[in-house]
């Protein structure tokens, strides 16, 4: 993959044709006033003194293809929440991640912890979408998206009382986003989407450039304990881990050791 997030997103703008087809936006709003509240997900994690864990659940990743062939998102769900994770993360993306809508359904009818909708998100029908599957917040990338879009997104999503993760990997994004008058946590990527290389410096260097009221979620290199430790001692609110826990053999234990509960 040339540029990564360039071919992914033109494959999503594809699929959502379809899917406009399908589901108008009108029998989206029509299911969401069926729903019951969304969950806190901002307050589930940013606990005083303790980092929290939002744990990932997905199938394959365009760089290393499939993580894991027996993928049971609910079954995967209900481990996080027995072992007392504090959010979950679901990524939906079809084509690279093989993701979709429906996990995040059943995530949702499983368990009680807040979810987050992981997508390559970029206009208002995914809102109404994510609201209407079951999601309790949303990822917003800030590369993909226009201070102008990531107003109307944000705001859209507040009044839908989805809570939003706006996600940058360098000072430029982090610049544009702060700018915005508007509640959100900000989501620190060590991955480049472009190159999908990781670089753990990435957080170091954007960390203290983020204002302390800020909700701030470091995603993406988390490997060990000592990473979690420094992340901690650094001061970020939480992190977003996946792909470790999905491929260890004992899923339980591998978050226990990584978060030393």
């Amino acid at each position: 993959m040339k540029d990564a997030i360039k071919e992914i997103v033109a494959k999503k703008k594809e699929r959502l044709l379809s899917l406009k087809q399908l589901v108008t936006e009108e029998a989206l709003k029509e299911r969401i006033a069926t729903l019951p509240l969304a969950k806190a997900f901002m307050e589930n994690i940013s606990k005083p003194r303790v980092i929290s864990l939002i744990a990932e659940i997905k199938k394959a990743t365009p760089k290393e293809g499939v993580i894991k062939e027996n993928f049971d998102p609910v079954e995967i769900a209900k481990i996080y929440q027995d072992v007392g994770v504090q959010a979950i993360s679901v990524l939906t993306e079809e084509d690279y991640f093989q993701g979709s809508p429906e996990h995040l359904t059943q995530v949702r009818q499983a368990v009680d912890l807040p979810i987050l909708r992981k997508d390559f998100i970029f206009e208002p029908y995914q809102i109404y979408e994510s609201r209407a599957i079951g999601a309790d917040a949303v990822l917003l990338i800030a590369d993909l998206l226009s201070k102008d879009t990531l107003i109307e997104l944000i705001t859209l999503a507040k009044e839908l009382a989805l809570s939003c993760l706006v996600e940058v990997d360098n000072e430029k994004e982090l610049k544009k986003i702060l700018t915005l008058k508007l509640p959100f946590a900000i989501g620190i990527n060590n991955r480049n989407l472009h190159t999908l290389e990781v670089d753990f410096k990435t957080t170091e260097k954007l960390y203290p450039m983020i204002p302390r009221d800020k909700i701030v979620v470091v995603e993406s290199g988390i490997k060990t304990s000592q990473d979690v430790l420094f992340l901690k001692i650094l001061g970020v609110n939480a992190i977003l881990v996946g792909r470790a826990f999905i491929q260890a053999s004992d899923m339980r234990r591998k978050i226990e050791e990584l978060m030393g509960w």
